[in-house]
């Protein structure tokens, strides 16, 4: 006999949306399976079974906004902590990149807007912040293999070794991280590929091996680029960009 799921696990791993949406879905009746209305929370059902989203789920999702911030050095990724602003902060019309010609942006677009990883506060480049659960799924989910690109200046000295081990061999916590490709774009700037993002990685894979990082910009994830998007002003994701 084929173990029951939870209904909204099944719907996080298909990819209609994040467990979290799946169950504020399921609470507004939102939910089909098989056919049938679902509204119990942890309701659990056969793998094989067919799951729907009414279509009021579908347009939520459908009207739900995506924004790319160029974060400056002062800000946090999420909640304001220690007198330092939140990122969010900086989503309001007059810091809008493409406004003469992008989507419109209203206040409603904030609402349930969240930082889809973390940039810490002394570093700058891409941030993501979503109202969309699958996208932030895609790219904070545990099993994410979206890699993020970094731009890294340091100071101190790496010698052949050093390199090998940042690209594999170091551990955090106690955790070996995963493979990363590292390479020197100058004589004091590396480029980082990772495809995890522990707390503070970067910076603490450096001083593993002597360096001290005194710059760090992000200037990629997945498919996405930062390219010339200003300091400190931001953009809808466009229908032609894909993580």
């Amino acid at each position: 006999m084929t173990e029951k799921v939870r209904l909204s696990k099944l719907m996080s791993e298909r990819g209609l949306c994040s467990r979290r949406e799946a169950d504020r879905y399921i609470e507004q009746g939102l939910v089909f399976v098989d056919g049938v209305r679902v509204t119990e929370l942890g309701t659990r059902i056969s793998p094989q079974q067919d799951i729907r989203l009414d279509r009021r789920a579908q347009r939520h999702q459908r009207e739900s906004v995506t924004i790319l911030l160029h974060k400056p050095v002062g800000y946090v990724s999420a909640q304001a902590e220690h007198g330092y602003a939140p990122a969010v902060d900086l989503i309001r019309a007059d810091t809008q990149f493409d406004r003469e010609r992008g989507r419109a942006f209203t206040p409603a677009h904030k609402r349930g807007l969240a930082p889809a990883g973390r940039l810490d506060i002394d570093s700058t480049g891409l941030l993501v912040l979503t109202q969309d659960g699958r996208i932030a799924k895609r790219l904070i989910g545990a099993d994410s293999a979206i890699e993020k690109e970094y731009l890294v200046r340091v100071e101190g000295e790496l010698d052949a070794a050093g390199l090998a081990r940042l690209r594999h061999g170091l551990s955090l916590d106690g955790k070996p991280l995963k493979p990363a490709r590292v390479d020197w774009q100058n004589r004091d700037q590396l480029r980082f590929v990772l495809t995890e993002g522990r707390k503070r990685q970067i910076r603490r894979m450096c001083e593993l091996v002597g360096l001290e990082v005194t710059g760090l910009k992000r200037v990629r994830i997945g498919g996405v680029k930062l390219g010339g998007l200003p300091l400190g002003q931001w953009r809808y994701l466009r229908a032609d960009e894909e993580f």
